[in-house]
């Protein structure tokens, strides 16, 4: 079988691309024959390859069902999750967290912490088909639509109202939890799992806002000289986890082979690229923007400088 096909311009008689094991690398980077012009596709199987275009289409089947299945799991996941946190908490398993005179649930922040990471760490399920990055959007996308669902009233539901909101008021769901998951949809559709930026992102706003809420809530009793709603531990704790939990993502994606780093400056970039997203969410007007915008945007502008 020929190992090196290369296909002419009928034009010019040029290359206009060379591809070597051409079932392989060729159909798994670009999709392959389906992709190609038709006339460009009957020359080839003409040519006596139709086998590969057999094996093409093929592949695209198999990448279908498998980033289908992706979507269920980690919609099915996502949807667990919640649910199982919720159990916990009723049953007082995990404790409540009292403070500033209203019941918090720790179930809350912990599940704020394991959505975005457990997301991201189900990203290598997915084929590495180009549309794989819309298949994984769809958990985010149609907790999106319920959001929107409940926040504007269109339906009512009180445990999700509850579970996921500070003040058990539903319009409350139509700021964090929303931000959250859009960020979640946005990070996967333009970064995916080839890019830095938004792993580093997702991982700040997940792992790092999510622990500064956390132990700040709990323990810290020393406030910030320039906002008295945020302290020194919270601050340092999303400094501190974010930074961790950005390092063990990437790391995660590098030996997976989705990320080449270079691990000699990696881990100062990430120190400073959650500095910034920490300074960013100590400021005092948390109450006019949200965490889950500032601390992502934060990160994705600082981790575009400094991973490019």
């Amino acid at each position: 079988m020929v190992a090196q096909i290369i296909l002419l311009s009928p034009l010019v008689r040029q290359p206009l691309f060379s591809t070597r094991g051409f079932h392989s690398a060729f159909l798994r980077s670009t999709g392959g024959l389906l992709r190609l012009p038709p006339q460009i596709r009957r020359r080839l199987t003409h040519g006596g390859l139709r086998l590969y275009v057999a094996e093409a289409v093929n592949f695209e089947a198999m990448a279908i069902v498998q980033d289908g299945i992706g979507a269920l799991l980690v919609t099915a996941g996502a949807y667990s999750l919640v649910f199982a946190f919720d159990e916990l908490t009723k049953r007082n398993i995990i404790k409540q967290v009292w403070v500033f005179n209203s019941e918090q649930s720790l179930s809350r922040k912990v599940v704020h912490v394991l959505s975005g990471l457990l997301y991201m760490a189900s990203w290598p399920i997915f084929s590495s088909s180009i549309e794989a990055k819309y298949f994984v959007a769809v958990a985010p996308l149609l907790n999106c639509i319920r959001l929107l669902a409940y926040g504007f009233s269109i339906f009512t539901d009180e445990s999700l109202v509850n579970s996921v909101t500070r003040e058990g008021k539903s319009e409350e769901l139509l700021r964090g939890p929303l931000y959250y998951v859009v960020v979640l949809m946005f990070c996967a559709i333009f970064f995916w799992r080839e890019s830095p930026v938004g792993i580093i992102s997702v991982a700040m706003m997940s792992g790092g806002d999510g622990f500064a809420d956390i132990i700040g809530r709990k323990f810290g009793s020393v406030k910030l000289p320039y906002n008295c709603k945020k302290s020194w531990i919270g601050s340092i704790s999303m400094f501190i986890f974010g930074s961790l939990f950005s390092i063990l993502m990437l790391y995660y994606f590098s030996i997976l082979g989705y990320l080449y780093l270079d691990w000699r400056v990696t881990p100062e970039k990430v120190f400073l690229v959650s500095l910034a997203a920490t300074l960013v969410e100590s400021l005092p007007f948390s109450e006019v923007i949200d965490d889950n915008i500032t601390v992502p945007v934060t990160s994705m502008l600082t981790a575009s400088l400094l991973f490019t």
